[in-house]
């Protein structure tokens, strides 16, 4: 496999840019590190600056007090000859150096237009009674901290016998002090070039980082796109690409070998209908001449339903003489006989069998379609009382969920008994008499409209994935010769969407099936 490597591919141009960012970020934050930490060093400086004089101070105030000019110059020379000190003098306002640690400056007189009195001395002759810090450099380009701090007039100097100052002098002279700053300088160094060199191996880390993560996430995978589109734009749609990423490159691989395989699908599927047209000519013909079967079949069935219903009302007669005869027979026998309780049992199955036919002619009766609002729940209670004693309904467990608060739905009861009839039916042969049929009712709403559903569950063996979509065609069923025509859920689904509703399933194979039927509410409450 071959990888893009120039500067024109996406990850050169990703290494280009994000490489440039952080190098120009690293220089800033060097830079300003670096400034920071000198900035913070001479900060640092300037103070032990100001206590160092406050210490040379303490130091000869002794001595200025008992105006002992020796232990002065002496304590000068000591506090000089410390590591880092240049030098050190006390010089009076005058520009006389009284003291100083190079005994060799004592007693001269500083110019006043000169350093360190022009620092005090203005050009209008005003004097600053400020202290001044400088900063300058040695021969070795090593910085020196100057700082001339002045000596104020305290009371205990004009006030002791010893002096000859006047309470109205305000500044006495000054101390100059030049501190060395050479190891403040290294230091700095030092800390420049550690600073660079972590950055230095933190940029190697992070480039080095980077390179294989893009190499790995970016390169090799587009590499790969790339190849596996050359190969199938060549003709090859058995190529996949193996991109085992949860990320959008993996996301694009499956799409790609998706999408190969979608069209392998399609080719191969105009070649076979290329190949065998004529065979799928004659399944369809013998498709159609199947349907022709099942339709005649149907019009047998109804002709039987219609004869089933007159047999029905004849049958209706002789229940109605059992009944009355079997309450004429209770008078003869007292309460708590065998005989009491046998014509009871004959009354009660005559009376189930009236209902039975009651119901099954209520339901066969023609009418016209006429709309009105209906109970849902009382059409599902005189459906089920049709089935619930059939044979075939013995070994199956009938459960019923209604919602008391279910609204009204305008509708042709009929219609509406002929596709709950017809559910309940086709859930019983799916469980193959046995099993549990659980049907519910509630109010839904789905975008903002109510309706009302009714689901009808079964604990089957479920449709496969290749049937659920043909359901609803004519003529299709998945029963044996003799026991469906295929026309009752495409009937039903034809009722269901004239009453501008919904029939939907959801079926898994070896978990059941489940058929959802939603009508509109009424808008009219009862």
């Amino acid at each position: 496999m071959r990888v893009e490597k120039s500067l024109h591919s996406l990850t050169g141009k990703l290494l280009l840019t994000i490489g440039t960012l952080m190098l120009v970020g690293s220089t800033l934050f060097w830079y300003f590190l670096l400034k920071h930490q000198e900035k913070e060093l001479l900060e640092n400086s300037v103070k032990y600056a100001y206590s160092f004089v406050d210490y040379v101070k303490k130091s000869t105030r002794y001595g200025m007090m008992t105006a002992n000019k020796l232990l002065i110059q002496q304590t000068i020379e000591a506090i000089g000859s410390s590591e880092g000190i240049r030098n050190v003098r006390i010089v009076e306002c005058t520009g006389r150096i009284d003291y100083s640690s190079n005994p060799a400056d004592v007693g001269k007189t500083l110019d006043k237009n000169r350093p360190p009195c022009s620092g005090c001395h203005g050009p209008a002759g005003k004097t600053r009674d400020s202290a001044i810090v400088s900063f300058s450099k040695d021969s070795d380009d090593m910085r020196v901290l100057k700082i001339i701090h002045p000596i104020y007039n305290e009371k205990p100097c004009y006030t002791a016998a010893c002096h000859f100052h006047t309470e109205d002098k305000k500044m006495l002279g000054i101390i100059e002090a030049e501190v060395s700053l050479a190891h403040l300088d290294m230091s700095i160094k030092n800390q420049g070039i550690a600073i660079t060199i972590y950055i230095l191996i933190f940029l190697f880390v992070i480039s080095v980082a980077l390179c294989t993560i893009l190499w790995n996430l970016v390169s090799t995978p587009v590499s790969l796109l790339k190849q596996g589109m050359e190969r199938v734009a060549g003709g090859d749609l058995d190529y996949t690409l193996t991109i085992n990423t949860r990320d959008e490159m993996g996301d694009l691989a499956n799409a790609f070998n998706a999408m190969t395989a979608d069209l392998k699908k399609a080719k191969n599927e105009l070649l076979e209908w290329g190949n065998t047209l004529e065979k799928k000519v004659d399944d369809k013909t013998r498709t159609i001449q199947m349907a022709q079967a099942q339709l005649i079949h149907s019009e047998k069935l109804a002709s039987l339903g219609r004869m089933a219903a007159g047999v029905a009302h004849e049958i209706n007669s002789p229940l109605t003489g059992i009944v009355t005869f079997g309450h004429l027979l209770l008078k003869r026998f007292p309460p708590g006989s065998q005989e009491r309780e046998d014509v009871e049992v004959i009354i009660e199955q005559a009376n189930r069998c009236s209902n039975i036919i009651k119901g099954l002619l209520g339901f066969a009766r023609a009418s016209a379609a006429e709309k009105a609002p209906v109970n849902i729940n009382d059409v599902l209670d005189r459906s089920l009382n049709i089935v619930r004693n059939k044979a075939d309904f013995f070994n199956i467990k009938l459960v019923t969920e209604f919602d008391d608060s279910l609204r009204r739905v305008k509708a042709d009861a009929s219609q509406l008994q002929q596709v709950f009839l017809n559910m309940i039916m086709n859930a019983a042969d799916a469980v193959e008499g046995k099993g549990t049929i659980s049907i519910i009712t509630k109010n839904v709403i789905e975008d903002n409209t109510e309706f009302v559903e009714i689901e009808f569950r079964d604990t089957g063996t479920g449709i496969s994935e290749e049937n659920i979509e043909k359901i609803f065609e004519p003529f299709f069923t998945t029963k044996p010769v003799g026991k469906g025509t295929g026309l009752g859920l495409a009937v039903s689904h034809g009722i269901v969407l004239d009453h501008g509703g919904k029939l939907l399933v959801k079926s898994k194979p070896g978990e059941g099936t489940s058929f959802f039927v939603k009508f509109p509410a009424d808008k009219e409450k009862p």
